[in-house]
């Protein structure tokens, strides 16, 4: 009768030939079964066979099992199945789950109940829409494999403490689940930390956030602080930078210093507007280092159409920057009102660029009605810089009262409005809930 050691040396035998029979198939495919020593195979080719065709079959090629050949350690019933029949059941199309998982071989490895199906409750927590599940995932597919008590729970933890509406954190997952697997104390914090100093308050930190979740992804040390360095550099105040980024957040992540040397000789060449100029232009409406220069050009050739000097042109498009991103046909109903209607001079309009951008039959004809039955005469500036309720206490009074400047930003978040009591139709609301709304929707 044969020894329990005899059986025992004969198993390892037939592993070892079945292991050889298996890299030698591998190796005529052309994949590499390196990393696969220390792995347990099946016991036959036949096994081993099935795996492969079946991951081809999803549309991986030998390339990509050999970027991770761990998976073909996984059994095709056992585990790839049951992942991959979860996957499709949260939203990842059939045809998809092929390149889920060439992104993500990993989540062959795991388990549905213990590792999956948890995360996905995790997010339907956080207001994540069911039918976005699998979008999130598809972008993101790394999230599957986060801890729930790590770097998930606090990096939401501490975005609600700064001020995010947690309604609001579902969303921002959506539209950027990278921020799920950002570390709080060498990401996130940080970079609130250097806007805030710039005079961002968090209360509109949290707002930005809301809608622009993917600020947080910008790189602080390689992109943020060069491109605040560089609008200082271009003659942007210091004071001023946190209006521009509330205006404009996308600044923090573009290519700016070719942007705003474009933009600059562009001004100076064709608005002859001199980089002073420029400087309070990227002030008062940032956006203007991405706008095209033939959109820029159509509202400037229009005003020099109506014999409108050049240099009066710079000093409009300098103190109302809002003019070159207006459509031509609009200004050109304005201009005609002005003229035929109003009966005013050009240089009134070179006072008051602003006046274009207030919408013709909602506000200039039906105000200009009012003055003209009370043969009331005033500035554009006094006629249309105010609002309804406040329009309707000046006709009221037997008087004109002095002019104001516009809104200012100030260091730290207050929004304050010279002579002028009424900050908005909500009088609860806040400085910075005020200062939110007033820059941002520019």
């Amino acid at each position: 009768m044969p020894s329990v050691t005899w059986g025992v040396i004969q198993g390892r035998k037939e592993k070892l030939v079945s292991r050889v029979i298996i890299f030698d198939y591998l190796k005529g495919l052309g994949i590499i079964p390196d990393e696969l020593h220390d792995l347990e195979l099946p016991s036959t080719v036949d096994v081993m066979r099935e795996r492969v065709e079946f991951l081809q079959k999803l549309g991986l090629t030998v390339d990509d099992i050999n970027n991770y050949p761990l998976m073909l350690g996984c059994s095709v019933r056992k585990n790839m199945i049951p992942v991959l029949g979860y996957l499709e059941k949260i939203g990842i199309a059939r045809p998809k789950l092929g390149e889920f998982v060439k992104n993500y071989p990993q989540v062959l490895h795991a388990s549905v109940i213990v590792e999956l199906a948890p995360v996905v409750k995790f997010l339907r927590g956080l207001d994540v829409e069911k039918d976005d599940i699998g979008y999130v995932l598809q972008k993101y597919p790394e999230l599957l494999g986060f801890k729930l008590e790590g770097t998930m729970s606090t990096s939401v933890a501490y975005l609600v403490s700064i001020g995010v509406n947690p309604r609001d954190i579902g969303p921002m997952v959506t539209q950027y689940p990278y921020l799920l697997g950002m570390r709080v104390g060498t990401v996130i914090k940080p970079m609130i930390d250097y806007l805030v100093n710039l005079g961002l308050p968090k209360k509109v930190l949290a707002r930005m956030l809301e809608k622009r979740a993917y600020i947080l992804g910008y790189d602080l040390e390689e992109t943020v602080k060069p491109n605040v360095e560089c609008l200082i550099s271009f003659g942007v105040r210091r004071e001023c930078l946190a209006s521009v980024i509330a205006q404009y957040p996308q600044i923090l992540g573009l290519p700016l210093k070719a942007k705003l040397s474009s933009q600059q000789y562009f001004f100076s060449l064709k608005l002859k507007v001199e980089p002073e100029g420029f400087a309070r232009v990227v002030e008062k409406m940032p956006q203007v280092v991405s706008l095209h220069q033939h959109v820029i050009m159509k509202p400037v050739e229009f005003l020099i159409g109506r014999t409108i000097p050049a240099q009066d042109v710079a000093s409009m498009v300098i103190k109302c920057p809002q003019l070159m991103a207006l459509r031509v046909e609009l200004m050109k109903n304005s201009c005609y009102f002005f003229k035929s209607e109003m009966g005013r001079p050009l240089k009134e309009l070179v006072e008051f660029p602003e006046y274009f951008t207030y919408s013709l039959e909602s506000r200039i004809k039906p105000r200009y009605q009012r003055l003209k039955s009370k043969g009331i005469r005033c500035s554009l500036n006094w006629m249309l810089n105010c609002s309804d309720q406040r329009f309707e206490e000046r006709l009221q009074g037997h008087y004109i009262e002095t002019e104001s400047v516009g809104p200012r930003f100030c260091m730290g978040g207050k929004l304050e409005l010279p002579g002028n009591d009424i900050v908005s139709d909500e009088e609860d609301d806040s400085d910075d809930e005020v200062l939110y709304r007033r820059t941002v929707s520019l």
